[in-house]
């Protein structure tokens, strides 16, 4: 049984502030640490569930994060730049999302954001509010993979529950603001993540994907009023400030974007 793991670096335990997540801040290189440590949890879990093969995907902001040296020998990882978003989903039979964080503007969440916290605003798919979860649980649903496992804050876990039903949460952290956060103990939480990650493995064929209605129209809300492409085809403008396409998939509407 194929997993694939997608992680992001806000989510991560131990993280609560931008330093530990921006390449070249003062605490990004303890950050590496801590994603690759819960990569390994998760990685141990899996296997400890069922899995036969395990991809990692890096997919914080360039994918160049992990501690190489200090990976799971098992896993397979994704890590830079990639044309498709998930590489490989299609032989996948569950997807992990490790280290993800709540949608834009939700209170009290660590680093809180909607793929870019200097240039989106909001987004909704097909009318709702949505953030990286669902885009990419969308994703997977495109290829008939359920998503099975969220880690990150409490506001994170909560936001994955909504979406999809039955998914498999490990909170790692209580958000208190932006950039604060209650932590678990190191031990506790990396336990949490294993054990969640092999439960959630072993409940795979019981959580159905996270299936958006097609076609798929994508509404954004810009920071800038000077980021529409009022030139792309396909493009149409609702205000200053937001656009709308629509694709035949999640991932096709996503990269019209």
């Amino acid at each position: 049984m194929h997993i694939f793991v997608m992680v992001d670096m806000e989510g991560i335990s131990g993280i609560f502030e931008s330093a530990q997540v921006q390449p070249g801040a003062e605490h990004y290189e303890r950050g590496r640490h801590y994603l690759t440590w819960d990569i390994n949890a998760c990685v141990e879990g899996c296997f400890a569930g069922g899995a036969t093969k395990v991809t990692v995907r890096d997919a914080h902001g360039g994918g160049n994060h992990i501690v190489w040296e200090e990976l799971d020998s098992r896993a397979h990882a994704v890590r830079g730049d990639s044309p498709i978003r998930m590489p490989g989903m299609e032989s996948c039979k569950g997807l992990i999302l490790l280290g993800y964080h709540a949608m834009a503007g939700t209170p009290a969440a660590v680093l809180e954001h909607t793929m870019n916290s200097t240039s989106w605003q909001n987004l909704w798919m097909n009318g709702k509010k949505s953030g990286e979860i669902a885009i990419d649980a969308g994703i997977a649903a495109d290829h008939s993979v359920p998503t099975i496992m969220v880690s990150g804050d409490d506001r994170t876990c909560r936001e994955a529950k909504r979406f999809i039903k039955g998914v498999v949460t490990a909170e790692v952290k209580k958000g208190l603001a932006v950039e604060g956060a209650t932590l678990l103990p190191m031990d506790v939480a990396h336990e949490r993540i294993r054990s969640r990650a092999e439960l959630a493995v072993q409940n795979c064929v019981k959580i159905k994907p996270y299936r958006v209605r097609r076609p798929v129209r994508i509404r954004l809300e810009m920071v800038s009023r000077k980021t529409i492409p009022l030139t792309r085809h396909g493009v149409k403008v609702i205000d200053g400030r937001t656009y709308e396409v629509t694709g035949d998939s999640v991932e096709d509407a996503m990269n019209q974007l």
